[in-house]
């Protein structure tokens, strides 16, 4: 379990612009956009589709780098890491969870589990101990011989979360984790993810439409779009509660 110091800063986004080309045309999808997440909280996106919600996490996990500004990470500056480095700190302090788990339909619920692990120095009789560990935090303990088509949706999002904190991160991410689950089994996941928050010390951000997911977070920040006439449209962060 983790002891967090509410007042310290685990994620900082600073003057992040972020744009991509389309053709001829230069798309903007965050314009000196700022965000401050403290350690240890439960924080749930929300927004119209459209407003780089998804690529604000992308930011975080350094699956993406911005076109300027600053991620800032438990004090560390990700934006100007090499990619090799870039991809040994993810592996070590970010787990996602996306809405379609992406397990490999080849490998057991214990093989998904331990991708991750690979990038370490663990072997394999380590790996299967953490993944072994991970399963039985997410109470599939028992199903971790099972190949994903042998699994429920709500039992597969489980082992997408096992595998998301096999590596003991302090963040973990999350897009959509129950879009694609029915309301008791979407429940279940946010009461597992809530637990993780509460009695693992881990810092969730959550990406998600829906208002009663919102609920499990202890923070909700509302991504809003302002069009000035005659400048570019600004997204800023507005707090619903706290």
């Amino acid at each position: 379990m983790q002891t967090n110091n509410p007042n310290k800063i685990a994620i900082q986004l600073k003057k992040i612009n972020k744009s991509y080309q389309k053709g001829s045309n230069n798309v903007v999808v965050h314009d000196n956009f700022n965000l401050s997440i403290a350690e240890g909280e439960f924080v749930a996106l929300m927004g119209p589709s459209g407003l780089g919600k998804s690529t604000l996490l992308h930011l975080i996990g350094g699956l993406d780098l911005p076109t300027s500004g600053h991620v800032i990470i438990d004090d560390q500056r990700i934006d100007t890491l090499s990619e090799g480095k870039l991809s040994i700190w993810r592996a070590e302090n970010i787990g996602f969870v996306f809405q379609s788990h992406h397990l490999l339909p080849v490998l057991t619920a214990q093989g998904n589990v331990e991708l991750p692990l690979l990038l370490t120095p663990l072997d394999s009789k380590q790996r299967k101990q953490h993944a072994s560990l991970a399963l039985r935090l997410v109470g599939m303990e028992e199903r971790a011989n099972h190949l994903p088509k042998e699994l429920s949706g709500g039992q597969e999002q489980r082992v997408a979360i096992a595998r998301a904190i096999v590596s003991d991160p302090k963040i973990i991410l999350c897009d959509e984790p129950t879009g694609n689950l029915d309301r008791k089994t979407a429940d279940e996941i946010l009461t597992l993810l809530a637990a993780l928050n509460k009695d693992y010390g881990k810092t969730i951000v959550m990406v998600t439409h829906d208002l009663r997911a919102s609920e499990y977070a202890s923070r909700v920040i509302n991504l809003e779009q302002h069009i000035e006439e005659g400048k570019q449209s600004q997204l800023s962060a507005v707090e619903v509660n706290s």
